[in-house]
């Protein structure tokens, strides 16, 4: 893994963790935590743009009150959507 790919890992977890409300900091950081360690650079590209929609957004997507758009469709979206990764 190259130093550049780290420093993007660690400005991701940093970013998807200090979201502004606990609620997406929970959705989206603990989304980070549980599926990172397996990201090659098209995942952590998706993460990057995910994190610069609008949190609430992001939840509607996860929760499935608002479709989700073409670019975020595929398969780490559908694991978004299952919210299993979310502890409290």
């Amino acid at each position: 893994m190259s130093d550049i790919f780290k420093a993007r890992l660690a400005r991701a977890k940093f970013r998807a963790w200090h979201r502004g409300t606990r609620e997406a900091d929970y959705m989206i950081g603990g989304f980070f935590n549980r599926y990172h360690p397996s990201w090659a650079e098209a995942e952590l590209a998706w993460f990057e743009a995910l994190l610069e929609e609008e949190d609430v957004d992001i939840m509607a997507w996860a929760l499935g009150t608002q479709a989700v758009p073409p670019e975020f469709a595929g398969p780490q979206m559908i694991a978004f959507t299952k919210l299993d990764y979310v502890t409290i």
